[in-house]
């Protein structure tokens, strides 16, 4: 059977919508975190267990190999694939927590901060902790094994795992929780079951296949196939189920999987240990584990040189004239407060003999615990963005024995120098003899890749002489599948290719990763990193930006906009200009049109990349002359229109029927979809107009008419009308109602009317009327705040974030401040305000821009002044609305809200709340339910 013909039997069973060959999604799913890229031919999104089922009994009979990718922030190769992409990150979303958290059902689309997330209300959490913990799925966690920073071996996902549902290659769905589970697979696969009985006895029968194996899996070790389970279980579907956990899809597909879950210890005690060198360091992690650190994170000389120059970092690092030396981050958590008072009292003693370079303390205060985190967190932003242009960074990771660990530093150090790779920083999970380290490395250049393959020959002979392995939780995928031979020896690796052939013999699943006999095959399929633009070429295809974009399940990611960047530009160097300009044209829907360029990618970038940026300057390119002046001239007349806008809208809800609606489709037929906004009658009726005001008598440091503030009331407060079933009075209302209630006086700036925050234009990158604009709006602003003295309060959160961008491209309006009014509010205003009207329960959307501004706590806790029942939705995120992206592509929005709808639609609610008008609009209609800002309902409840 032909690809082709696979494709069309696989639209037929999964429908059209589950089953691509579009370019675009083939060349950005092939980008994955790992160094490696190879272009499927068919991406495939089944929507459940069977779906997958069927796509891989599809697969077996038509002898065409697949893949299985979730998050894709993988770093060995293990998520690609040149034929079948199997994408479950859109649609295996499901948690159910279990036995009051003590255990957990998660489906593998979920990213282990999701999980956790459920989990907190119950005080427990996973065991496996890694570092992407926010973008990485179950999926990857269990066929990876991974591990992180506190887990080691004791609580990694081999260790916790409770059950599993797995569809094995012929398409049987197997689950192992069920009591008659290893009697089924006797029953529906006996080869299988017969197989692993075999292997077993043959594994125990051969000693020294035992002591290999007690020795590695003793470490931290992804490398190759987990054999301990032949020693560690006797029922062939325990040893199928713990044979799956770091197979990398290579053995089956792993459909859910059930934890058993470890406790939260909340307080917690942290402080970085200085040494003279690194030897010093690791020789005293013994002790530090004994001492019941829960942590014990080493930075080697280099690090702490790269860490020294961020300005933020703790003094400890700052002041340090780094020659050898080494640090340990260590912490201590317990359950209670006095707790870790006894435990702080004792670890002082019990390590005052530490030959540490300089004194340490131990410190509980978030902010300073934070800062010290954060130097370990961002050595990989700080290296990876400092990376020459046209090269990849390659995060690798080792593992050996602690007494060996400070031997094995100083010698990857030495072939650091040797084959010249320059400030090569190493740091990693020293209680566990685990470090990883950096590299930058150019595939495209002949020299560098001989460099590259004789630096991993060295370091392959350097862990395996300390009696290490190659891999201790990035997983083996293709970047050591060639070396798991030598590390394990003939008997325990032919072992493993029986493993493989009996589970798959036709050894279709994510062939390459795990085991090859190509010595070679590490050093094929590398990316190349062709220069773009500066957005681009930073990236490092880390993934971490994808579970909070707001177009993750309905296009693109900002991941997948940059490798389809990347594509482009690749294409067009090779002369392949067909590919190019189909990958362009698909892009503008894809990624530029249902980007809605909210800079959530920003907060969570370690490169500090806002894709947003790449976007706005795109429309602006895309538009030409004709847009530009369009908008100059709507920047000029923005008070008329506005006003006008909001009186249409106030038309539309009179009007009979669905003509509006059928009105702008029509329009909308023979218009661009990005110039022509969609009606709706779900759509409020059109708001007040702004009108300027004075302030009156006012408190000490007011201004002249005793305004202690300045209040921009945006003019989205003019377009969209209160929502009428919530009762509200309107935002900007509010503000004032609220002021005047608590005694305080606002001014507003003159010719408030035509003023904007300018993100219309910015958001389409429309320089003209956005340049416009800010030459009403500044000038405005810094009258009526009297030079910056007194502040802006605007209760729009995008439109505050906007006024601060506005105002950071004046140098001569710098002095310029302004607030969040939720913000202003929870400072200034709520302790003056009785509540007299209270409500039972309130849910709460958190915005994107409350986000960037910080003032989302501030949000909850105005609702919490209401009612103590305030619900923040786990799964909340940017809206998509993002000005008027949710009326040109409706479809943005009501993609990004679902997962927050189906979640709120679990219970009832008194109130539901934003701050933000056409965020509110956009969960109004995602959910049904009237949202309004929380200062409307504030005002409500604390009416005289």
């Amino acid at each position: 059977m032909s690809i082709e013909q696979l494709t069309a039997q696989l639209a037929v069973a999964l429908g059209p919508g589950q089953v691509s060959t579009r370019a675009i999604d083939r060349h950005a799913l092939a980008h994955d975190a790992s160094h490696y890229l190879l272009v499927p031919r068919l991406v495939v999104r089944p929507t459940s267990s069977s779906q997958v089922s069927t796509v891989m009994a599809a697969c077996d009979r038509a002898g065409i190999p697949l893949t299985f990718r979730a998050g894709g922030t993988s770093l060995s190769g293990q998520a690609i694939s040149d034929t079948v992409l199997v994408d479950v990150r859109r649609h295996f979303s499901g948690v159910e927590v279990l036995d009051d958290g003590a255990r957990v059902r998660v489906d593998p689309g979920v990213t282990v901060a999701r999980v956790n997330a459920h989990l907190a209300r119950h005080g427990r959490r996973l065991g496996p902790d890694p570092a992407s913990e926010a973008a990485c799925t179950i999926g990857g966690v269990v066929a990876n094994n991974s591990s992180g920073m506190q887990c080691g071996t004791e609580h990694n996902t081999y260790a916790t795992l409770d059950s599993m549902v797995v569809v094995l290659p012929n398409g049987t769905l197997l689950d192992t929780g069920d009591r008659d589970a290893d009697e089924y697979l006797r029953t529906v696969a006996p080869e299988i079951h017969e197989g692993l009985l075999r292997l077993r006895d043959r594994v125990r029968g051969d000693a020294a296949s035992v002591a290999t194996i007690r020795r590695l899996f003793a470490l931290k070790n992804t490398m190759g196939y987990g054999v301990n389970s032949y020693l560690d279980h006797d029922s062939p579907v325990k040893i199928l189920e713990h044979l799956m956990i770091g197979s990398e899809g290579t053995l089956g597909f792993i459909a859910s999987a059930t934890f058993r879950t470890v406790p939260v210890r909340p307080h917690i005690a942290s402080g970085l240990l200085v040494f003279d060198d690194v030897l010093r360091a690791t020789a005293s992690v013994p002790q530090l584990v004994a001492a019941g650190a829960a942590t014990a994170e080493l930075l080697d000389a280099a690090s702490l040189r790269v860490s020294a120059q961020d300005p933020t970092c703790p003094a400890v690092i700052r002041d340090l004239d780094v020659v050898d030396h080494a640090a340990i981050l260590v912490e201590w958590q317990t359950d209670d407060a006095g707790e870790l008072d006894a435990t702080v009292e004792r670890v002082g003693a019990d390590l005052a003999d530490l030959p540490v370079s300089s004194p340490y303390r131990l410190t509980r205060v978030a902010a300073e615990r934070a800062g010290l985190w954060r130097v370990r967190k961002g050595l990989y932003s700080a290296v990876a963005g400092a990376r020459p242009q046209g090269t990849n960074a390659l995060l690798e990771d080792v593992v050996v024995t602690v007494d060996r660990l400070g031997e094995t530093i100083r010698s990857l150090t030495e072939l650091f120098e040797r084959h010249d790779y320059p400030e090569t920083v190493i740091f990693g999970h020293a209680r566990d003899g685990n470090v990883h380290f950096m590299l930058n490395e150019q595939f495209d250049d002949p020299a560098s890749m001989r460099r590259y393959e004789e630096f991993t020959d060295d370091m392959v002979d350097l862990v395996l002489g300390q009696g290490g392995s190659l891999k201790a939780e990035h997983g083996t995928g293709r970047i050591m599948a060639p070396f798991v031979r030598r590390q394990y020896g003939d008997e325990l690796y032919a072992v493993m290719c029986e493993t493989k052939e009996l589970l798959d013999p036709r050894g279709l699943l994510n062939p390459g990763s795990v085991l090859s006999d190509d010595p070679t095959s590490y050093l094929q399929h590398l990316k190349t990193a062709p220069e773009v633009e500066d957005e681009v070429d930073r990236c490092v295809e880390c993934g971490f930006c994808e579970p909070v974009c707001p177009s993750r399940a309905l296009t693109t990611t900002p991941r997948q906009r940059i490798a389809t960047r990347r594509e482009i530009r690749a294409a067009q160097l090779r002369g392949d200009t067909g590919l190019a300009e189909e990958l362009t044209e698909q892009y503008e829907y894809d990624g530029t049109d249902t980007c809605a360029v909210d800079g959530m990618c920003l907060t969570v970038c370690p490169v500090q990349i806002n894709t947003g940026d790449l976007t706005r300057r795109l429309r602006k390119e895309a538009s030409g002359p004709v847009g530009e002046a369009v908008w100059g001239t709507a920047a000029r007349v923005w008070g008329a229109g506005s006003t006008l806008a909001g009186a249409a809208l106030t038309v539309a809800r009179v009007l009979p029927g669905a003509l509006p609606e059928a009105v702008t489709g029509v329009a909308r037929t023979v218009a661009d979809h990005d110039a022509v906004p969609a009606y709706d009658r779900r759509l409020p009726a059109g708001g007040r107009r702004r009108r300027s005001a004075a302030g009156g008598e006012g408190a000490e440091g007011a201004g002249a008419d005793g305004a202690v503030a300045v209040h921009f009331a945006p003019c989205v407060g003019t377009m969209f009308g209160p929502e009428r079933d919530a009762g509200g009075v309107g935002a900007d209302r509010a503000v004032r109602e609220l002021a005047e209630r608590a005694g305080v006086v606002l001014r507003t700036p003159p010719g408030i009317g035509g003023l904007c925050c300018g993100t219309p234009w910015k958001s389409k990158g429309r320089a003209a009327g956005y340049r416009a604009m800010a030459q009403r709006v500044l000038p405005a602003l810094w009258e009526a705040t009297e030079h910056g003295r007194l502040p802006v309060v605007c209760e729009a959160s995008s439109c505050a974030e906007g006024l601060m961008q506005m105002i950071a491209g004046s140098p001569e309006h710098r002095e310029l401040r302004v607030v969040d009014a939720v913000q202003w509010v929870a400072d200034t205003l709520l302790d003056r305000l009785a509540v007299t009207r209270p409500v039972a329960s309130v849910v709460v959307h958190p915005t994107c821009s409350g986000q960037h501004l910080g003032s989302n706590p501030a949000l909850e806790q105005v609702a919490r002044h209401v009612t103590d029942d305030v619900t923040v939705p786990i799964a909340w995120g940017c809206c998509g609305f993002a000005g008027d992206r949710g009326l040109l592509h409706p479809e943005l929005t009501a993609s990004a809200t679902a997962p927050e709808a189906a979640e709120v639609a679990e219970r009832r609610y008194d109130a539901y709340v934003s701050s933000n008008r056409t965020c509110e609009i956009g969960l109004t209609r995602a959910t049904g339910q009237p949202y309004q800002h929380v200062l409307e309902l504030l005002e409500h409840a604390t009416r005289p």
